[in-house]
């Protein structure tokens, strides 16, 4: 795609006076450069494969009528406001609108449930309220938890109550003076919005973003990754969709499910990189190794992307294997970069391919040229249990190793730091940090470290990730794993992500979790186990997987990290993490390793215990057919007890389902074994789980 109007970075852009300030301002800027130019490129919802696109100047139009209709409604300067919108280009316009009048927007994974989500809403204390009605229904009936909004608006053309429709506040009239001239300019440290992290370690917290924090995570993904305004981006994330507007570059809304990326279709993935000529992508490990599995399956040759220079991951640690299959199949100048961060700083460290699987120098990318440094392979030292090598420090940002403490942490000297090779705690520090959580002085307690500052400066604030690793002497952070997930035995502490990573580079091992058995200090290590499949697709075979856990052994014994780890357990499908669908959830892996031990000390005498629901289920079939015949004899006592069977084994082995999909889910089965399973053996059977 040709350029079109300012050909700078962010930094080389001086932003006209009369432009509104902050992120909002960068929108305007760029459609008035190029109000033709296509904004957002979005599956059309007709179910026929197409795409409808909106331009600049039209999303441009959009944002000013809603920020109009919003100012009227009293959505203005400081309002804390709830956004529950659909991935689509009203979500970037309602964005937009709220960043221009200055209101923040509150952002929520619907994924983690609504008891949660209602938790999170309810610290926040919002004053507005935007989602469509079932939404609206969900806050009518939380009355205690939204007792502050005042401004509910409704996506759709009918309202639910008081309040506004969306559709009447974009037909607001415009006044002969706006609304903007009188309003002042975000400035850089006013509150853009706030995100919730997932909660899959601990209870969910809202992160503050300021419009410095943003602006400065785009000048960093831009120096890193090498984003420029001629760029066509396809967003599996809204966020990045977001910076994507801020650059002035393309984004291409992918075809998928937020909550689902891990089950999105590869064939429409490839349609849409194909069709739009994408030429960059953001995409969680899980993602990737689908569409990597597709790009490498027989349909497909060499270089079927010619397009896509930048492919980018984050969320959780890559495979290897994942990013060596891209590698093989995209054009040799395209670069595969893996992030690390987290919600409150986003990036933190970056490494491209090359440098992971150990190619020459000479491809190694922009973020390593010219450095004089020999490329290794970090692929090599995940295998031997050093952990996953997540890159250097993006431009910008400090990283600092501190002892392993699991109480708060008030102050922090990055040169007292751990020296290179030492496990610890990684602290980050930088524009692009959040300094604070919302109205929650605990949790900035824990998170938050300070650095003194000579002449009386205001200290830096440190963010605490709650991730362990270590620095090497080239300066790269390798990643070993959450510090709340460490294995504590009574011997030494075991990290996760250094441990799984030996026995993931096994062939038939497709990905391993390490879990902690019993009190922390006294913990039993056990490690769970995915397998490939079999060449036919199927299942590995028990010979085979006994083989396999011999191997495994032998593989612990010869690497200091793993040495005594004896205890495998095969595991059909791991829970994930909600927004990225591979962060492991270990805390749930632990609790179903701690009763398949149990289940395995007990099983002649669980197996015995299923005897009474199928007992039960034959008396009942069996009443039913000699009724049937006219066979069974006139005694109440046996027509009460068919009753209270067919109520037993029917009303309440129904009754169970919903407490048994959680259990049965968290061991692998899908909804219809949970289903028939329960309805067979009640309690019986998914208390063992």
């Amino acid at each position: 795609m040709p350029r079109t109007g300012f050909t700078g970075g962010l930094d080389d852009v001086e932003r006209p006076a009369t432009v509104t300030g902050g992120v909002a301002g960068w929108l305007e800027l760029n459609a008035r450069a190029f109000p033709d130019k296509p904004a957002v490129i979005h599956p059309d919802g007709r179910g026929s494969g197409g795409y409808d696109t909106l331009t600049y100047g039209e999303l441009q139009r959009s944002v000013e009528d809603l920020a109009r209709g919003f100012r009227r409604a009293g959505i203005t300067r400081g309002t804390r406001t709830v956004l529950m919108a659909p991935p689509g280009p009203e979500l970037f316009a309602l964005c937009f609108a709220l960043f221009r009048v200055g209101a923040v927007p509150v952002v929520v994974d619907p994924g983690m449930g609504v008891r949660r989500m209602l938790h999170c809403y309810r610290a926040v204390g919002a004053e507005a309220f935007i989602g469509p009605p079932l939404a609206q229904l969900v806050r009518v009936l939380g009355r205690r938890t939204f007792a502050g909004v005042r401004v509910p608006v409704t996506l759709g053309r009918r309202r639910l109550g008081r309040g506004h429709t969306l559709a009447a506040l974009r037909a607001t009239p415009a006044t002969g003076r706006t609304a903007d001239a009188d309003a002042p300019a975000a400035g850089d440290d006013d509150l853009l919005m706030i995100g919730f992290t997932t909660g899959s370690t601990g209870p969910a917290k809202g992160v503050e973003y300021t419009h410095r924090m943003a602006l400065s995570i785009a000048r960093q993904i831009e120096a890193v990754h090498g984003r420029t305004r001629d760029d066509v981006s396809l967003v599996t994330l809204p966020f990045y969709g977001v910076l994507d507007l801020v650059y002035g570059s393309t984004l291409v809304l992918a075809p998928l499910a937020p909550a689902r990326v891990a089950q999105a279709d590869p064939v429409l993935l490839v349609d849409a990189l194909e069709r739009f000529r994408v030429t960059t992508m953001f995409a969680s490990p899980a993602l990737l190794r689908n569409l990597a599995g597709h790009l490498t399956g027989p349909a497909r040759g060499r270089h079927p992307l010619p397009d896509l220079r930048c492919v980018v991951s984050g969320g959780a640690p890559v495979p290897d294997a994942v990013v060596s299959a891209l590698r093989g199949v995209l054009d040799e100048k395209a670069r595969i970069h893996v992030t690390y961060g987290a919600t409150e700083v986003l990036p933190i460290t970056s490494i491209e391919a090359s440098e992971i699987l150990g190619d020459d120098e000479t491809d190694a990318g922009p973020e390593r040229a010219g450095t004089g440094t020999a490329v290794g392979g970090t692929a090599a030292g995940a295998a031997a249990g050093e952990g996953t090598c997540v890159g250097r420090p993006v431009p910008g940002t400090r990283v600092g190793i501190a002892p392993v403490t699991d109480g708060p942490l008030a102050r922090f000297d990055p040169a007292t730091g751990l020296p290179a090779g030492h496990v610890g705690e990684i602290l980050v520090q930088g524009d692009s940090v959040s300094r604070r959580y919302h109205r929650a002085p605990r949790s900035d307690a824990a998170h938050k470290a300070t650095e003194d500052r000579p002449g009386g400066e205001a200290p830096r604030v440190w963010h605490r990730t709650g991730d362990l690793g270590h620095l090497d002497a080239e300066g790269r952070l390798w990643f070993a794993g959450r510090a709340a997930q460490r294995v504590r035995t009574g011997r030494q502490d075991l990290y996760t992500v250094r441990c799984e990573g030996v026995f993931n580079a096994h062939p038939l091992v497709r990905r391993t979790a390490l879990v902690g058995v019993g009190p922390a200090g006294a913990q039993r290590p056990v490690v769970c186990v995915e397998t490939e499949p079999g060449p036919d697709g199927a299942p590995l075979g028990e010979g085979t997987w006994t083989q396999l856990v011999a191997e495994l052994r032998t593989m612990a014994g010869a690497h200091a990290p793993t040495t005594g780890l004896q205890e495998f357990l095969r595991h059909p499908g791991f829970p994930v993490d909600i927004r990225h669908n591979a962060k492991i959830g270990r805390e749930e892996l632990a609790r179903w390793a701690e009763r398949q031990q149990a289940r395995t000390a007990s099983s002649p005498g669980r197996r015995a215990v299923r005897i009474v629901p199928l007992a039960g289920w034959a008396y009942l079939v069996g009443g039913a057919v000699w009724a049937a015949a006219g066979e069974v004899p006139d005694v109440p006592v046996l027509r009460w007890l068919w009753w209270a069977d067919a109520f037993l084994s029917i009303g309440v082995h129904a009754a169970q389902i919903p407490l048994a999909l959680p259990r049965g889910r968290e061991a692998g089965h899908g909804t219809a074994s949970v289903v028939w399973r329960t309805m067979l053996y009640g309690a019986t059977w998914w208390r063992a789980r």
